[in-house]
């Protein structure tokens, strides 16, 4: 069948995808406490889920921190290593059918990759990502999952954690409206709740991340910015790039299947 494997070996979170040519067959994500038993279960899981066979896999595309650990190969098919960065820059295209993009990977910390005229190209990055999301989270709410974040900061209130213009001004300053954040924890009130404090973690992270990405920007005709990685099926951070949209002369995009996008390039590279 000629199936193209990718394979995106992270701490504890392995994703993978599967493409014939140009069609991705399917995609999937296992968790286990290393990084050889999550790269093998995810290969084994995605195999017995969608009917493949060993000899149905062509070559088997890795990326991603764990990806040195598979430097001896999987089941004695052809493995390849891919740049991360690579990895990331061709995932973020694809999803968004963009030519020309800054991708923002946002898993433990943040990367941030320029697609452009052909060349993918590596700017930088911060450790302000889901790794302290976690924590902070776990420290303040006692919350240990993504889907506990999500799901408890939907009862968040940002009015008693940032201090926001409206608090401090009765009059416009130039373009921001007055819901713009003029200090991320900069109003946190003794009566604050672990909802609060979760919401905030998130605003906070998104806000630094986007306004990172929007200062990659100046200076490039390119003005779109695609949001991959663990965090982006996390629902506020659209409402934080919408309004960071308002402000500033930019494009978000937060494409179906985003934290899968990684391992879409590393499978695409092959």
């Amino acid at each position: 069948m000629d199936i193209v494997l990718g394979i995106d070996v992270g701490g504890s979170t392995t994703k993978i995808v599967g493409y014939k040519k140009d069609e991705c067959i399917g995609m999937l994500q296992v968790e286990a406490g290393d990084q050889i038993t999550s790269a093998f279960g995810a290969f084994g899981k995605f195999t017995a889920e969608y009917g493949l066979r060993m000899g149905d896999v062509k070559k088997i595309m890795v990326t991603g921190v764990g990806a040195a650990y598979l430097e001896k190969g999987m089941y004695d098919i052809p493995t390849i290593r891919v740049d991360e960065f690579m990895a990331i820059g061709l995932g973020g295209q694809k999803l968004a059918a963009l030519t020309d993009a800054f991708i923002i990977s946002v898993g433990t910390g943040t990367a941030i990759v320029k697609a452009s005229d052909g060349k993918i190209t590596h700017l930088g990055g911060s450790g302000v990502g889901g790794g302290m999301l976690l924590n902070l989270s776990e420290r303040f709410a006692g919350v240990h999952s993504f889907a506990g974040i999500t799901e408890i900061a939907k009862d968040g209130n940002l009015s008693a954690i940032d201090l926001r213009l409206s608090d401090i001004s009765r009059e416009k300053i130039g373009n921001l409206p007055p819901e713009t954040t003029v200090s991320n924890f900069g109003n946190l009130r003794d009566n604050a709740k672990p909802a609060d404090y979760v919401l905030g973690f998130i605003n906070m992270i998104f806000e630094s991340v986007g306004m990172m990405a929007i200062f990659a920007t100046l200076g490039s005709d390119v003005k779109d910015i695609v949001l991959i990685g663990a965090l982006s099926a996390t629902e506020h951070a659209a409402v934080v790039f919408e309004n960071l949209a308002k402000i500033h002369p930019v494009r978000f995009h937060i494409p179906k299947n985003a934290i899968f996008a990684t391992a879409v390039g590393a499978a695409l590279s092959g």
